[in-house]
């Protein structure tokens, strides 16, 4: 990889909201998963949650995801009330969009809170556990004759009102993500290949110069000889 690359995935990172989420809720299929995660990694969410009944319904279609899978840092979950739980315990809302007596218009939501935006499957919704858990229901207001948006055009569209809110705060004006994160991404992001292998043998990442290159390249070099 090139300097631009290095400097251009650093952009990236400085612009990341540690504190905006999107949680699914057995959404299955994969091309409205893989737009999902595409809109997040377009308005800077850092980490992404699905809650699935097996791994394997997790498989995010290269061809819409546009390789946004990549950039995610993925949490699977076998259990909504845990995963809901897990979320409001450190500190974020959670925004479920679903249409009941206590939804408001999603525009009405303060997004600039630490956020977590739970979408259920195109054909059910959110779950009545999940709906019960969260802390917000919204909608989006409807002029035709079809009840609800795509799954997937929905987050887009809730989840670019939470980028404006926040681009208008100055949210996006410096980097928010703690220096351990922001340092382990920028790793595995550039250099895969040892990052693939300090992980494999359960080591920390090597620091890295204002270049992208290993701050002690050497020293790298002999410990991978030793661990094979």
């Amino acid at each position: 990889m090139t300097e631009r690359r290095f400097n251009k995935l650093k952009a990236c990172l400085d612009r990341r909201q540690p504190d905006l989420t999107v949680l699914t809720d057995n959404v299955h299929k994969p091309h409205n998963v893989s737009a999902i995660m595409r809109t997040c990694d377009a308005v800077g969410v850092h980490e992404f949650h699905a809650v699935l009944k097996t791994d394997e319904a997790f498989r995010a279609r290269s061809g819409i995801a546009m390789g946004s899978d990549k950039w995610l840092d993925l949490n699977l979950h076998d259990d909504t009330t845990v995963a809901t739980h897990a979320l409001q315990k450190r500190g974020f809302a959670v925004v479920a969009v679903h249409k009941s007596e206590r939804s408001t218009d999603f525009r009405d939501i303060d997004y600039r809170m630490p956020t977590a935006v739970l979408f259920g499957a195109e054909l059910f919704g959110v779950s009545d556990a999940a709906a019960s858990l969260a802390d917000f229901h919204v909608s989006i207001p409807m002029m035709g004759m079809v009840e609800s948006y795509n799954v997937s055009v929905a987050a887009a569209i809730v989840l670019l009102e939470a980028q404006r809110q926040r681009e208008l705060d100055g949210m996006y004006a410096a980097c928010r993500l703690d220096e351990a994160t922001y340092r382990n991404t920028l790793f595995r992001w550039y250099r895969p290949a040892e990052a693939a292998f300090c992980l494999e043998h359960q080591i920390e990442f090597p620091l890295l110069d204002e270049k992208g290159d290993l701050l002690n390249p050497a020293e790298f070099e002999e410990c991978r000889k030793k661990l094979g």
